[in-house]
């Protein structure tokens, strides 16, 4: 049995998130493995928790039995140590963490989320994350034997191929209107190729930086792209593919990406995808049984590097071929959920014991 504090929320259609589809994932999936898995939901504004919710979070971790296994969210845990530290000594505790929080100190000052995600890191039984490249940005941040950190790649799901259109000009892009996943960068490089013809709908919540999706929007509005650049907020899973159908590409990009799952969404429906390179995102991309690449990887924070990778795919009709064929075959290669949860059952098997 496994014991799962996850952040309260984590269906809530109105906040969609790559950990909140991945917790739900690997919940249902550790269960159709045959694990019991028991959810705890966390009241809060994870990761920056009122005295509240550390109290309902300690709440929760006293109901939780001696001997068992607590798997929790690394929003939760990596800015709760006061609360989780000292349960270790009497349940296993496994953290799984999507995305690094710490800043390593510089010159001696000291980070208040490193010092806090520490403490409860090198207390933890084990760690578990979605990357190649997350797992060694903690080792780099924190002083762990490398055997306590593991990595269970996210699976997808299996869709039908997108059907695009003639031109290769419709463009998607989903993630939240935040700084880190580059909206701005999207507009700045979409103003400067205006005379093209491509339409880019951009799905995701304009609601976790209000101020920012706002300034990013009326800069479209205000260079002329109201009626081609589209924002229509978080939408149902169901309307979310028939957008992927639509589309010939996904566009990420992204100034931080732990993995991208959005990137293996849009490879599953043979989509190529232009992205950033960063974090985790080219272990997502990946590549073709060829060894090409299933999309075009560019600098983080230069509209005049998207913009090129942008002209190149509408102006080049061979290289979407070969995009496309090898996204076709990238899309045979993807992993699955169940692989996902196999994965992480082995890490929470090994605590057990």
């Amino acid at each position: 049995m496994v014991h799962f504090v996850v952040p309260d929320g984590i269906d809530d259609p109105a906040r969609p998130s790559g950990g909140n589809a991945y917790d739900r994932r690997v919940s249902r999936e550790l269960s159709a493995l045959g694990w019991s898995v028991d959810e705890h939901a966390a009241p809060g504004r994870w990761p920056r928790p009122d005295a509240e919710a550390l109290r309902t979070l300690a709440e929760i971790v006293q109901r939780i039995p001696d001997g068992a296994v607590a798997l929790v969210d690394g929003l939760i845990a990596s800015t709760a140590p006061e609360v989780l530290v000292p349960m270790t000594h009497r349940v296993r505790l496994v953290v799984l963490v999507h995305m690094p929080l710490g800043h390593r100190p510089a010159d001696g000052a000291a980070d208040e989320i490193w010092t806090q995600e520490r403490a409860v890191l090198e207390a933890a039984a084990a760690v578990v994350t979605p990357s190649r490249w997350s797992a060694g940005r903690l080792l780099e941040l924190y002083p762990m034997a490398p055997g306590r950190v593991h990595v269970a790649e996210p699976g997808v799901d299996r869709a039908e191929l997108a059907t695009g259109s003639a031109h290769g000009g419709e463009l998607l892009c989903v993630a939240a209107v935040t700084f880190e996943k580059g909206h701005d960068v999207l507009v700045e490089a979409l103003l400067s190729m205006s005379e093209r013809s491509w339409r880019c709908r951009c799905v995701g919540s304009v609601e976790r930086d209000p101020d920012f999706a706002q300034a990013v929007r009326r800069r479209a509005v205000d260079g002329g792209l109201g009626d081609r650049v589209e924002f229509p907020g978080p939408l149902a899973a169901s309307d979310v593919g028939r957008r992927y159908a639509a589309a010939d590409l996904l566009v990420l990009p992204s100034r931080a990406e732990t993995y991208g799952m959005v990137i293996t969404e849009a490879l599953a429906r043979g989509l190529p995808v232009v992205t950033t390179e960063v974090g985790g995102a080219t272990e997502a991309l990946g590549y073709g049984t060829d060894g090409v690449r299933p999309g075009l990887l560019v600098a983080p924070d230069d509209p005049a590097a998207l913009a090129a990778a942008l002209l190149a795919w509408l102006d080049d009709t061979e290289l979407r071929v070969r995009l496309r064929r090898a996204a076709h075959e990238r899309r045979r290669s993807l992993g699955t959920w169940s692989a996902t949860a196999s994965a992480l059952g082995h890490v929470l098997a090994e605590v057990a014991r």
